[in-house]
């Protein structure tokens, strides 16, 4: 049978959020629905609020989350009722030509659930990201769902299913950050910060945050950068490299996602260096780059989709990492709020005064 539940929905482009409620189908085969206990407000959320991804309105936000699996449908064997879940939002489907060669993170078909989650007249929702958890229940394809050990807080294991997991996973899968290696990240909220902590777990020997707030420099320094640019005041290239003996850095991590930070990370690299791009841009942004440079300069430039991870190995390694005591998942926690205050927590979030804000349910 439907159930009724309280979520929180972008209406249209630039509209203020609101709490509505959501109708919430049985899972059908290959589905869950999931009971959500924490959900980190993501800057995605807001590029889905603001038109920035598509105009598919209404969306039902929230994306970054854990919970439990309250049932599943037909065919599902992953997961049970009862099991703690952190969401993720690239189900790899085990069958396209990615996967089929080794190369899982790179699946070309990820999936969703196939039913559509509604408002109470019927009006169709589109989950952001496939998978809708500023919400108390949401549906999902059960490969959404990655097990972790439930001894970890739900509000710190969610983080996980976006912005940290692309932060460090820009750093170890994408940028190959390796022990001794010189590491520049641009934009230092929290896919920065998760960069810069995937970078001291990896062994770098330098890591340079740069923003153009001194509070976020501060904080990116709690999280193991060793130097810190404000490229507001500074020229962010001419100070890596001298930070870098004059080279520039070994890998240069963009979490920003904008066209003149891009060119910053490009010249501010080593020969033979890499550019990773983490940060996503908006649809009308465009880059213009010398093809010589882009020759001359060698070495590589790559996209980090979701930090190139495969959930079902990454998050529960990090989980135990943190369990460890060797990463600091609950330092990216900055409130817990509930699902009426998402609107300021965007106001909060563009104002650069949270890390993360976390919805708990």
């Amino acid at each position: 049978m439907p159930q009724h539940v309280q979520g929180v929905i972008a209406p249209g482009r630039n509209e203020p959020v609101r709490v509505e409620t959501i109708v919430i189908p049985d899972p059908g085969p290959g589905e869950a629905v999931v009971k959500i206990q924490a959900c980190g407000v993501c800057h995605t959320d807001l590029h889905y609020k603001q038109g920035a991804i598509n105009d598919d309105f209404p969306f039902l936000l929230g994306h970054e989350a854990a919970g439990i699996v309250e049932s599943v449908g037909e065919g599902v064997t992953d997961v049970t009722p009862g099991d703690f879940v952190i969401l993720n939002w690239r189900a790899v489907c085990g069958t396209c030509r990615a996967c089929l060669r080794g190369r899982p993170w790179y699946c070309f078909a990820t999936h969703n659930a196939q039913q559509r989650m509604t408002l109470l007249d019927g009006t169709e929702l589109s989950p952001a990201l496939g998978i809708g958890a500023f919400a108390e229940k949401t549906l999902v394809a059960a490969g959404q769902c990655t097990k972790v050990d439930p001894a970890v807080a739900p509000e710190v294991a969610g983080l996980l299913g976006c912005g940290v997991m692309a932060g460090i996973g820009a750093a170890i899968n994408t940028g190959n950050v390796g022990r001794g290696d010189t590491v520049a990240v641009i934009g230092c909220g929290g896919v920065g910060d998760a960069a810069i902590v995937g970078s001291r777990l990896a062994g770098a020997a330098r890591i340079i945050a740069v923003d153009i707030d001194d509070r976020k420099l501060e904080t990116a320094t709690t999280m193991g950068a060793t130097h810190t640019v404000n490229s507001r005041s500074t020229d962010a290239v001419e100070a890596i490299r001298e930070l870098t003996g004059g080279f520039g850095a070994d890998v240069v991590i963009e979490a920003v996602g904008r066209p003149e930070t891009y060119r910053q990370a490009f010249y501010a690299r080593d020969l033979a260096g890499t550019v990773v791009l983490v940060g996503v841009p908006t649809p009308e942004m465009q880059l213009e780059l010398p093809l010589l440079d882009v020759f001359g300069r060698g070495g590589a430039l790559k996209s980090s989709w979701y930090g190139d991870c495969l959930p079902s190995r990454d998050f529960p390694m990090l989980i135990d990492l943190h369990q460890q005591g060797r990463i600091d998942l609950a330092a990216f926690v900055t409130e817990t709020i509930g699902l009426g205050e998402v609107e300021k927590a965007f106001a909060r979030m563009h104002e650069g005064d949270v890390l993360r804000s976390v919805v708990v349910l």
